[in-house]
């Protein structure tokens, strides 16, 4: 019986001891962003359509689809920049003034998958995160937002969204980060980041 609690208890404080590195595994950029590259022309009209950075679009392809335009994945997003046609498909559909919700067959096509997905961009930027101040902890909040929706993010810090904006004014980007390594609930928001940031160092 003391053995079985003693074994217990050392998983219990293995399990506390420390989050994951998410960091870990190791994560090579090379190619994925190189396949990414070959879409700047679109990046590039799209991000000045929309005003969002073509480098920020291009990374994100990069670790969302490796550049692959015909992907979709179990949860059902399509495209290179792996949008859901029912959350982020129908809010640009919506501010768009469209009803409805994109095709995949719609999203498959790399012009609009591009333009819709920096559209959703400039919608998370100039919405939820709006007086976020710091560009870099911007392009932060943006990716995490982007992946995992900007209430998970928000409700981080406060239940109410302009507390939660003054909360993070207050963070460094590498703070922002430790904040999202340590509160967020989906593990992989850390990791989007740091992958995204190793897509746009190696441009």
């Amino acid at each position: 019986m003391k053995l079985r609690w003693f074994v217990f208890l050392v998983v219990l404080l293995a399990g506390c001891s420390s989050k994951q590195d998410y960091r870990k595994p190791d994560w090579n950029p090379e190619v994925p962003v190189k396949r990414a590259m070959q879409w700047m022309p679109i990046t590039e009209k799209a991000g000045a359509a929309w005003g969002v950075s073509p480098r920020l679009i291009t990374a994100m392809i990069a670790v969302e689809s490796g550049g692959n335009p015909d992907l979709v994945s179990k949860s059902n997003a399509v495209g290179l920049m792996q949008l859901k046609p029912s959350t982020a498909g129908r809010e640009v559909y919506r501010h768009m003034g469209w009803s409805g919700q994109p095709s995949t067959s719609e999203l498959k096509n790399p012009e609009r998958n591009i333009s819709m997905g920096a559209a959703y961009l400039s919608i998370l930027e100039h919405g939820a995160l709006a007086g976020i101040r710091d560009e870099k902890v911007m392009q932060y909040a943006l990716v995490v937002s982007y992946v995992n929706g900007a209430g998970a993010l928000l409700r981080t810090f406060s239940s109410d969204r302009s507390e939660a904006i003054e909360e993070i004014n207050d963070l460094s980007a590498d703070a922002f980060l430790k904040h999202v390594v340590d509160n967020h609930p989906a593990p992989q928001a850390p990791r989007y980041i740091w992958k995204v940031q190793k897509a746009m160092d190696a441009m």
